[in-house]
């Protein structure tokens, strides 16, 4: 009997890798439709590139859908992630809070955060910066499809963490959307991976 069972372990092992990423697919599909509006201490908004100083398109979206956060008054502060890409005279974070300053956002009421190289150590970094001010909630933006490893990772940090994903951020094309979503799965387990 055991024999036999021994014989099936491939069986068994592509079973729950197939299980494996069916719940994360569906989970990173879920979280993509994000929270109810919820009130926080600190918008998050999560790099994306930057071209010369300037916000690329999807970075803009999503740094004009939280300065509309900010201004429904959910939240008092926003935070501006990611460090320099490319081009090492401009950090993501700082071309963020230039950006939300420039749309009447105060400088007490934006802070950049400038050295992080991926979306794991944004999440480590921006929840050291809420604790060191006493906060323990945020609303995260960023693209949908981005949601659901970003409130993992928050959340490992002892982060509540509400979604608020800039709107139409799924890629248009179902193909490109797959594509998305295989890269997300990827991301998140070797993020797993590294912790263990």
């Amino acid at each position: 009997m055991a024999k036999r069972l021994w014989k099936k372990w491939p069986l068994w092992l592509l079973l729950a890798v197939v299980g494996y990423v069916a719940a994360i697919y569906r989970s990173i599909v879920v979280y993509s439709a994000g929270d109810p509006p919820h009130s926080a201490e600190a918008i998050v908004v999560f790099g994306a590139a930057e071209y010369d100083g300037r916000p690329s398109p999807v970075y803009k979206a999503r740094l004009d859908h939280a300065a509309d956060l900010y201004r429904q008054g959910l939240a008092p502060l926003v935070i501006a992630t990611g460090g320099s890409g490319a081009d090492p005279r401009f950090s993501e974070g700082e071309v963020g809070r230039e950006y939300l300053a420039a749309l009447g956002i105060g400088d007490s009421h934006l802070i950049a955060e400038t050295q992080s190289p991926d979306t794991a150590e944004s999440a480590r970094r921006v929840a050291t910066i809420l604790r060191a001010n006493g906060m323990h909630s945020c609303i995260a933006v960023s693209d949908g499809y981005h949601m659901f490893r970003i409130k993992r990772m928050l959340g490992r940090e002892g982060i509540a963490v509400f979604g608020a994903p800039r709107p139409n951020s799924w890629p248009p094309t179902f193909w490109k959307r797959q594509e998305t979503l295989w890269h997300e799965i990827a991301s998140y387990t070797l993020w797993l991976l590294h912790l263990s």
